[in-house]
Parts: C-alpha cells; sequence; structure tokens
C-alpha cells in the first residue's frame, strides 16, 4: 500500500502569535516582584548573618558563629531540587501562572516567620532548629520559584525582545538585594547597633509580609501565558487528553532526551550563582569578619555596587538581542579568570576607592552572566517539558552554587588565605567557559515547541520575510549540494568501464 505524504502547511501571518503589550508589562512585573521577594530575605540574611550568629549561636567563636550562620543560609539548597521536581511537575501539567501564585505565599509566609523566631537564650536549640525549617520552606518554595518564572517571562516574551524583557527578572533580584540591605542599614542606623541585635533585626522579616500580599495579587491577576496556552489548545485539538488531564511529564525522558541541555543549563546556573552568592551574600561578611571593616561602609559599598548593576542589567538584556547570548557567556568567563585575583588585590587594599573598583568589577562580571540567564535557559527545552526540565537542572545547580558563602569562609577560616574565594572563582569560570563554547545560541528564535512571537504586526510580516528567506537560502544551499554531488557521480561514472 502506498502511504501518502502529509502536505506541511506553509506558515501565514496568523501563524506568528502577537503578544499584548498591556498583558506582557503586567506579567514581567509580577514575575520581577516575586523573585525580588526571593532575594530580598536572602539579601536581608546576608546582609544580618553577623547578628543572626549571635542570637542564634551565642556562645561560638565570631568565625564559627558566622560559618553557622552562613550553613543555615545554605542547608535550604539541598531541598530545591526537591521543590523544584515538584512545582515543575506541576507548573507543565496544570500552567505556569498557578504555581506561581502557590510559591510566593509559601516564599512570604516562611520569611515572615523568621521574625518571629524567639532567641537562643529564650527557648535554647529549638531557637536554631525552627530557623533551619524556615529556611527549609523557603527553600522548597523557592525550588519552583525562579525557574517558574523564567519560563513564564520567557513565554510572554516576543523572540526578539526575549533578552531585554527576560533581563528584568534578575533586575528584581539585584532590587530585592538593594531593598533588603537599605532596609538593614536604615534600621541599624534607627535603633543603634544593641537594639538592632535584640530586636531590630526581625524587621526586615516582617516586611515580607505586606511585600507577598502584592505579589500575590499581581500573580493571581494574570492570565497563563500565550505559549503553555497553545500547546494545551493542541493537545485538545489532537483529542489525546483535555484540560482535565493533561500529559504527564516523564523524567526519564527529560534526563534521557535533554542531557546535553541539562549539562549546558548545570554550567550556566552554577556560574552564574557561584559568582552571585560570592559577591552578593558572601562579601558583606568578608568585608566585616575578614578584612576587620565597619559593617555599615562595608554594606553600603555593596548596595553601592548593586544600584549600578541595576542600571547595567538591562542593557546586557538588550544587547543580547543583538549579538547573542553566548558572546557574554564567553566573556564573562573569560574575564572572570583573568581578573578574580586583581579584583581582591584590590577588595584586600583597605583603600575605600580601590575596595569599590574591586567589587565593581566583579559586579560587571556578574552581569555578563545574569544578563542574559532568564533568556537562555527556558529556550533549551519544548514547551511539554520546559517547567520540569528547567526546575531539575537550575536547582541542582543552584544547590552546588548555595554552598559557596559557608565553603569561602570555611576556606578562608582554614587557610588563612583572603585570597581563597578569588581561586574559587578562577575554578568556576574555567566551567563557565567551556559552557559558553558548547551552548547552542537561542537569541532571536522561537521557543522550541512554539510558534514565532512578535510584538506587532508589522514585526511578525518581517519574521514571516526572514523565515521565507530563510527557506529560499536553504533551498538554494541544497541545490548546489546536488549540483556538487552530481559532478562527483559523473566523475565516479567515467571512471567506471561498465557504467555510462
Amino acid at each position: 500500500m502506498r502511504l501518502r505524504k502529509k502536505r506541511v502547511k506553509p506558515m501565514q501571518i496568523n501563524d506568528i502569535t502577537i503578544i499584548d503589550d498591556t498583558k506582557l508589562k503586567k506579567a514581567i512585573t509580577a514575575a520581577a516582584l516575586g523573585n525580588a521577594m526571593e532575594w530580598f530575605d536572602f539579601g536581608v540574611y546576608g546582609f544580618v548573618a553577623f547578628a543572626l550568629g549571635q542570637v542564634f549561636f551565642p556562645g561560638a567563636d565570631p568565625g564559627i558563629q558566622m560559618i553557622a550562620a552562613l550553613a543555615t543560609f545554605s542547608v535550604p539548597f539541598l531541598i530545591r531540587p526537591i521543590g523544584g521536581l515538584f512545582f515543575g511537575a506541576l507548573g507543565d501539567k496544570f500552567g505556569r501562572q498557578k504555581v506561581l501564585s502557590i510559591t510566593i505565599i509559601i516564599m512570604s509566609v516562611s520569611t515572615f516567620c523568621i521574625g518571629l523566631i524567639p532567641s537562643y537564650a529564650t527557648i535554647g536549640i529549638w531557637a536554631p532548629i525552627l530557623l533551619l525549617i524556615a529556611k527549609l520552606a523557603q527553600g522548597f518554595s523557592v525550588g519552583g520559584e525562579y525557574t517558574g518564572a523564567a519560563v513564564f517571562v520567557a513565554e510572554y516574551s516576543p523572540d526578539r525582545r526575549r533578552g531585554f524583557l527576560g533581563s528584568w527578572l534578575d533586575f528584581g533580584s539585584i532590587a530585592g538585594f538593594v531593598l533588603g540591605a537599605g532596609v538593614v542599614i536604615l534600621i541599624s542606623s534607627i535603633v543603634g547597633e544593641h537594639n538592632f541585635l535584640e530586636w531590630g533585626w526581625r524587621i526586615p522579616f516582617f516586611i515580607a509580609a505586606p511585600l507577598g500580599l502584592i505579589g500575590i495579587y499581581l500573580r493571581h491577576a494574570l492570565e497563563e501565558t500565550p505559549t503553555f496556552q497553545q500547546h494545551v489548545d493542541k493537545i485538545d485539538n489532537d483529542s489525546r487528553h483535555s484540560i482535565a488531564e493533561p500529559p504527564k511529564v516523564s523524567f526519564r525522558e527529560i534526563l534521557t532526551k535533554q542531557w546535553k541541555n541539562l549539562i549546558v543549563c548545570v554550567g550556566i546556573v552554577v556560574s552564574t550563582n557561584v559568582t552571585y552568592y560570592m559577591l552578593l551574600t558572601y562579601m558583606p561578611s568578608y568585608l566585616s569578619h575578614s578584612l576587620h571593616y565597619s559593617e555599615d561602609h562595608g554594606v553600603l559599598i555593596i548596595i553601592a555596587i548593586m544600584l549600578g548593576m541595576l542600571f547595567v542589567q538591562p542593557f546586557i538584556g538588550l544587547m543580547s538581542d543583538k549579538i547573542g547570548r553566548k558572546p557574554f557567556i564567553v566573556a564573562g568567563s573569560i574575564g572572570l579568570f583573568i581578573f578574580a585575583i586583581p579584583a581582591f588585590i584590590l577588595i584586600n587594599s583597605d583603600v575605600v576607592g580601590l575596595i569599590f573598583c574591586g567589587l565593581l568589577l566583579l559586579a560587571v562580571l556578574l552581569n555578563c552572566f545574569i544578563g542574559v540567564m532568564a533568556s537562555t535557559l527556558p529556550a533549551m527545552f519544548p514547551t511539554n517539558i520546559r517547567y520540569s526540565a528547567l526546575a531539575i537542572a537550575f536547582n541542582i545547580s543552584v544547590m552546588i552554587a548555595g554552598l559557596t558563602p559557608t565553603v569561602a569562609a570555611w576556606l578562608v577560616e582554614a587557610t588563612n588565605n583572603l585570597y581563597m574565594p578569588a581561586y574559587y572563582l578562577m575554578v568556576i569560570s574555567v566551567i563557565g567557559f567551556a559552557t559558553g563554547i558548547f551552548m547552542k545560541e537561542t537569541a532571536n528564535k522561537p521557543l522550541k515547541g512554539a510558534t514565532p512571537a512578535a510584538s506587532d504586526r508589522a514585526e511578525a510580516k518581517e519574521i514571516l520575510q526572514e523565515h521565507h528567506d530563510n527557506i529560499g537560502q536553504k533551498i538554494e544551499d541544497i541545490d548546489g549540494e546536488i549540483a556538487e554531488l552530481e559532478k562527483k557521480r559523473r566523475t565516479l561514472i567515467d571512471q567506471h568501464p561498465d557504467i555510462n
């Protein structure tokens, strides 16, 4: 029986998704605010680690107090992969919007609860235990937060602006850090150091409640992403499943068919987040504890650095839409390898201006990574497994990277070598460089398994024309290859006596 070939329908203008600008702005705002909420806690925790060490681990050596407080920061990263698996599966099954509404509730409640925990002097060993439980709850929710927000923004963004729009997600991260650090400085200066250690450190954690309420309101009002909705509609049209019973995600399929993309994803996330935690979580403690620098002055320098990063972040995202994501990953990795030691020489100079320059150098290199991460990672996986696959790779990577503050503090204490963090960054830069070389470029391309997306109809026409031009060029290339093969064929025929 002769099989009939299925005719491929030519792409038309209506096949290109036009993204509603109003919905897009709402999506970016809601996603970035949730991410800011996440990093507000990380920022506060990093900047009050010295206080938490005294409140929850009294009686220990100051260095041990610092390591213990930072270890409590790092331990929740061990549970993030479990949260990622749980929320990733839900996100691919029921949609991105619902899951993001759940994660921000858990995150804001657990952060608020940290401010309620009595001190060690009041309830003894239960104080650090309750702190750890609250941090584990945070880790579980955060396991689905960043990946879900990155997927949400990527699926809402036009193809030609995904880098710029995705950069606002980590703009929210940095803004959360700035807000957290600013609140710590403000409260500390108002209530004084003694009162801050007594009760003032709790106030920043209480602020999580109103921030969480705003985030819940914004996310609850959002519609599902156009890309995921198309995916659900296609399933309905194929009559394989219904919206009430979406297809199950096979983790075995993810691991076996997507292993190359998973490795690339891990490389990018480890390189980015080790640098992130080294600069924005560990450095305040490094300046105050290892270099005996004034806490207030050290925090003010970090805040100034982060404010500068806010301006650089969208610019990196914008440029990645023009020249690609790969160049920034490669350049950031090379820069980190070359300038890690010079940066720490400046940081250890005991001169305020030079300390600022050293931190600024690391911050610019960090921007090269975080400016493109949110637009790069979701583009690696198809729609039906995007949330799950990204959650697996991202949270395993962050689990590794989350140990950075604790390991860096321990290395400095164990070796009395203030340059150990620089060597740490140099090792990580090698991973980033290898990843950048092997990753595929995703800029200005549709997401896997999705139709092209445009900002307006005029851009859609340009995309359609480029698509047709591309096909024309490929046909010409194939014709050229056929002509070349025909010449080779004729040459071989001429060399054989029995073939005419």
